[in-house]
């Protein structure tokens, strides 16, 4: 017998949202990371329950607002794709189109088949693809004491980049270079490898892997104390950029 209508007394109660995961272009984008003008929203769901595709009652769909203007919002209902035989989770992948370069926020709203809903918010800088932009410039450990670790984000697939990482005193004298080529195509080149979106996506490619030994270029240790150092980075297309940052080295 089919019935039309009624209530299931044996329904589970579930009153908790979906959980999400909202990233730029592919999950190794971190909050405040780099894009190009054309990024895609990446939006990682599950619920035990379901998500909710189909916009039924009002404003319940999967939807975004980027840099807070409610009144251009859009739906990604048709653009969710649930995982292979589940049910309960899936992705959206939306792109975008032209925006404008500097910093953007971006919102999104889901539910679950209950009408629960969650949110989550991120930041992204687009960069100009016509400048190059370095981003979340960082050496780990810091402070260290034997050795640590330079990296970086930047908005060039596919060029082989010149780097260089020259580390002074406070008072401005050079202690130590370190210059290495990479090719931003995954694989391994000089003293580090940048890793890139295996889906083809455009945004923020990471470079790690370039790492100091504290020795200065007489091979002898520095001493303990505030370090300045500054990446610059050289694409084989003639761009560069470069940032400063600070490190400190416990003995």
């Amino acid at each position: 017998k089919v019935f039309v209508g009624g209530t299931a007394d044996s329904a589970a109660i579930d009153n908790t949202g979906p959980t999400v995961r909202l990233y730029m272009n592919n999950e190794k984008f971190v909050f405040g990371g780099l894009t190009d003008e054309n990024p895609t929203v990446l939006l990682l769901l599950k619920d035990s329950s379901g998500i909710n595709t189909t916009g039924n009652g009002i404003g319940h769909d999967i939807t975004a607002v980027l840099d807070g203007d409610e009144q251009a919002s859009f739906v990604m209902n048709d653009f969710y794709e649930a995982n292979l035989d589940d049910y309960t989770s899936g992705a959206v992948r939306y792109p975008l189109k032209s925006i404008a370069t500097g910093r953007h926020t971006l919102d999104v709203k889901c539910w679950d088949v209950y009408n629960n809903s969650a949110t989550a918010t991120t930041e992204f800088v687009v960069a100009s693809s016509a400048k190059m932009a370095l981003a979340h410039v960082l050496n780990y450990p810091n402070p260290f004491t034997t050795s640590t670790e330079f990296m970086f984000e930047h908005n060039m697939p596919g060029a082989m980049l010149d780097v260089k990482v020259e580390v002074y005193t406070v008072s401005g004298k050079l202690v130590k270079t370190i210059r290495t080529n990479i090719l931003s195509t995954g694989a391994v080149e000089g003293h580090g490898f940048c890793r890139t979106d295996e889906a083809g996506g455009s945004g923020s490619y990471r470079v790690d892997g370039i790492m100091w030994d504290g020795n200065d270029d007489f091979g002898d240790p520095i001493g303990k104390g505030v370090y300045v150092y500054r990446v610059s980075v050289r694409g084989d297309n003639g761009l560069k950029a470069e940032q400063y940052e600070k490190l400190v080295v416990l003995k």
